[in-house]
């Protein structure tokens, strides 16, 4: 299902994988329709967003993605809410516009493409980034 609610001008995005202990981040640009795994935020809590403002001041992107967990059901949990609260942040810290993408199986398809442990977080994110660019009209 195409995701109307960006607007054309959006061209580049800086996409994150939420988790508990690390953060993968992907960049993607709309005219290639893919993404590539660019880095690592392993810290927790507000120490976070010091270094989402590193990969933000560097990759300049239109927008932010996060992907958003669920269980395989559709159902919500803690890692649902953890992962929206993440993203309120970040559009409240650096006012950029932000969406939340469905996130189911993305780190299980990143190791099944052969990601290793130090790679699993940054390619799951460019999984979500990429699933998020080819529902673009």
């Amino acid at each position: 299902m195409p995701c109307t609610s960006v607007p054309a001008h959006m061209g580049t995005f800086l996409a994150f994988d939420y988790g508990t202990k690390r953060t993968g981040v992907a960049f993607g640009t709309r005219m290639l329709a893919s993404a590539n795994g660019v880095g690592l935020i392993a810290a927790q809590g507000k120490a976070q967003f010091p270094l989402a403002q590193q990969y933000i001041a560097q990759w300049q992107p239109d927008a932010l993605v996060v992907g958003i967990p669920f269980h395989p059901d559709g159902a919500e949990h803690e890692n649902t809410l953890r992962a929206r609260k993440f993203m309120r942040s970040l559009h409240g810290r650096f006012n950029l516009p932000i969406f939340g993408v469905d996130e189911r199986y993305s780190t299980t398809e990143a190791l099944a493409d052969g990601a290793n442990e130090s790679q699993v977080d940054a390619q799951s994110a460019a999984i979500i980034l990429t699933q998020f660019l080819r529902s673009l009209p």
